[in-house]
């Protein structure tokens, strides 16, 4: 049975990879991850968001990607270390930072694929997504912090179990399985979708077989992250469900 967080949206799904930034990213001042980048993705008619989250020194679940604040901030610290206060001034003038409350609660039309990047930030977000569960997809490389994410938004009280999508042990397993055509329905049983780079270190991932095997389990396949409006139409003439992409504007009239 389909998942809600699918159930009434256009297909093949478009996911704003955290958010949209102008095309001339490196002149402006917003953030991805933001409460900026996610208004201008609504505005832009996206339905999908996807973002991370790590905890900060006051164990809240907020939206960055990055362990530390070098890359968007300069700062050499970790998010683990920094007060979420602190955060909240760092970001005022890009954008405005989101915990996973926020994001959910600012945002009430988005459904939302969060990446929990830290094994601290899994209680919260499960936490925080318990009443949203059916517009959010759980997802993380560590199949620890996606499990604990799902565990915590049941404690909660979560009416329904949020979508999800497997770490990348999963997803190395469904790849040779469906490679050596051996069953695979063990490894997507529970999951709602597998999402994945086409290549990786210079491993063909995305496969027709790959494709066809998600596909008779019910399962969607999404492909990360996709910014050239050709590649994005030969991904979905190649049975892709969704694409994740910096692109969000561009992949709403090309596929």
């Amino acid at each position: 049975m389909t998942h809600p967080y699918f159930a009434g949206a256009r297909h093949p799904r478009v996911l704003a990879h955290r958010g949209l930034l102008p095309e001339s990213s490196a002149d402006s001042s917003l953030w991805e991850n933001t409460a900026g980048a996610f208004a201008a993705a609504h505005a832009a008619g996206v339905e999908y968001i996807e973002t991370d989250c790590r905890a900060t020194a006051d164990g809240d679940a907020v939206l960055l990607h990055d362990p530390t604040l070098q890359r968007l901030a300069g700062d050499e610290r970790a998010v683990a270390e920094v007060r979420t206060a602190e955060l909240s001034r760092m970001f005022e003038d890009h954008g405005g930072l989101l915990t996973v409350a926020d994001a959910l609660d600012a945002f009430p039309e988005i459904r939302f694929n969060i990446d929990v990047k830290a094994a601290e930030a899994a209680e919260p977000t499960g936490r925080a997504v318990a009443a949203h569960a059916h517009r959010v997809l759980i997802t993380s490389f560590s199949e620890r912090n996606r499990t604990a994410a799902l565990e915590s938004a049941a404690y909660a009280g979560a009416a329904l179990r949020p979508a999800t999508a497997p770490g990348r042990s999963a997803i190395i397993r469904l790849r040779l399985l469906s490679g050596l055509r051996l069953p695979s329905a063990r490894v997507l049983k529970g999951i709602d979708a597998i999402q994945v780079p086409e290549r990786h270190a210079g491993v063909q991932v995305f496969t027709p077989v790959l494709v066809r095997a998600a596909h008779r389990a019910g399962v969607e396949v999404h492909v990360w992250t996709v910014d050239d409006p050709d590649a994005m139409r030969g991904l979905i003439d190649a049975g892709a469900d969704g694409i994740v992409t910096n692109r969000a504007d561009l992949a709403l009239s090309t596929i």
